[in-house]
């Protein structure tokens, strides 16, 4: 597995445990729900907008570069 900083979960949930005491579960990734927000943006502002899936991989790079910078800045 590759120790790339993914910020744990972005949405994790808690649940009673039978030892009395709460477990964390979560879906998606920090790192993929920053990307993710990113590529919304970097699509609705136009980016390689006349054939964005030709670019899809470029853009896809893009988001998560930009992912990791917020997780950076965040401290985590």
């Amino acid at each position: 597995m590759s120790n790339i900083n993914n910020g744990g979960p972005a949405f994790p949930q808690a649940s009673y445990n039978m030892a009395g005491g709460y477990d964390t579960k979560g879906g998606m990734s920090l790192r993929d729900y920053f990307a993710a927000k990113a590529m919304q943006g970097l699509l609705s502002g136009g980016y390689r907008d006349a054939y964005p899936s030709k670019y899809a991989k470029e853009i896809a790079e893009e988001a998560y570069c930009l992912a990791d910078k917020m997780l950076a800045e965040r401290g985590n």
